[in-house]
């Protein structure tokens, strides 16, 4: 079994993915662009053993996003997290059927890791790619997050149609009744109507905070990155821009990021009918699957059931949540512990992984779910 660190810039990076199923999220060129965003170092572990491959990229960096100073924490510790979306854990076909080898790779890949000096690692699971997890790996690591909502392209037109909940299918129709129309479009040319319409969008869910800056210089970023593989969807009406969409494909699979509807339309839901546009899109293009993603927070909320009503295959949305070095762990524990004027139990109650990365909100909100709680209990 052979193991190795690769930087972005090592073609063995993008020799592996040739010979192995993988989404947008971990291409080299989408990493670097997070790891800028997040300012991280991009790397990846490559287990190999033959044609039985075990990949996984991820973002490094030291822990100092824990309120304290590198002085006061001393020697370097270093925490390893995904960039954002599902870059998982990539397996080949091989690998996925020789039993053992996932446990074996695993193993190795946190020994690595100590070696590094990474005191925690946490990575999102693809809920697609990763499907099947704890049949993969008989080490019960992974943690359950929620679910996300995908389109089966493999099946018919007719049955994605009939799998959509009847008041979305009266959406879609009332749209095209009332003159909307929807195409794909060059990204270049409508980029600036795109981004005004998601940061309408974001100010008017109250939702911005919970978004990174997502501006036209990300998005310019993003196709440069992306190239072919990142598309540009538009719902107008009498030649004004309704709502608009991002969507990324990558073998087999299309995913749908990030848009919004401008606050004039949003009564008529022009989304719907950029959704129902979009899967049938990917369909004719050969994917198998167009990933809506969840709710909030992995939540079974409002934006779920919405993404919900366009299909039903679910997948589960698990991540990987490892605590390299116990003694580092509870050593950065206290030291945030003290920095919220808190307690260790309540960093750990939250939640939030990696703990010592909790915020004084997230903190808040378990102690108000705790007092309600206790007020339910007090009156039965």
């Amino acid at each position: 079994m052979h193991s190795q660190v690769l930087d972005i810039n090592n073609p063995l990076w993008k020799e592996t993915l040739q010979n192995i199923r993988h989404d947008i999220y971990q291409l080299p060129e989408y990493l670097s662009l997070e790891a800028k965003r997040h300012n991280k170092h991009p790397e990846a572990i490559l287990i190999s053993d033959g044609d039985k491959i075990f990949f996984c990229p991820y973002l490094i960096s030291k822990c100092q996003d824990i309120g304290i100073s590198q002085d006061l924490i001393g020697e370097e510790i270093l925490e390893i997290k995904s960039p954002y979306g599902y870059p998982g854990i990539l397996l080949s076909e091989t690998a996925t059927n020789t039993p053992g080898f996932a446990d074996i790779a695993m193993n190795e890949f946190q020994c690595i890791l100590r070696e590094k000096n990474v005191c925690s690692a946490f990575l999102r699971m693809h809920p697609i790619l990763n499907e099947n997890l704890n049949h993969i790996f008989q080490q019960d690591i992974f943690t359950e997050n929620g679910e996300t909502i995908s389109v089966d392209l493999r099946i018919s037109g007719a049955e994605i149609w009939s799998n959509t909940k009847g008041n979305i299918r009266n959406k879609i129709n009332k749209c095209k009744k009332n003159g909307f129309t929807v195409r794909m479009v060059d990204f270049d040319k409508y980029i600036d109507e795109y981004v005004d319409i998601y940061q309408e969008t974001m100010e008017r869910v109250t939702a911005k905070n919970n978004y990174f800056d997502f501006n036209k210089e990300y998005c310019l970023q993003l196709k440069s990155a992306l190239g072919e593989q990142l598309h540009l969807c538009l719902v107008e009406v009498e030649n004004e821009v309704a709502s608009a969409g991002l969507y990324t494909e990558s073998g087999g699979i299309v995913q749908s990021l990030f848009g919004g509807t401008k606050n004039k339309f949003v009564k008529m839901s022009p989304s719907t009918l950029e959704t129902d546009y979009a899967r049938l899109w990917a369909k004719e293009r050969g994917n198998e699957f167009m990933h809506l993603g969840g709710g909030l927070g992995a939540s079974k909320d409002s934006l779920y059931k919405f993404k919900a009503s366009f299909s039903k295959l679910s997948h589960t949305f698990s991540t990987l949540r490892l605590v390299l070095d116990d003694k580092k762990y509870s050593y950065l524990l206290r030291l945030r512990a003290e920095y919220l004027n808190t307690t260790v139990e309540k960093l750990l109650n939250s939640n939030f992984f990696p703990a010592y990365n909790a915020s004084s909100k997230s903190i808040q909100s378990l102690e108000e779910s705790e007092a309600v709680s206790t007020k339910i209990l007090a009156h039965k």
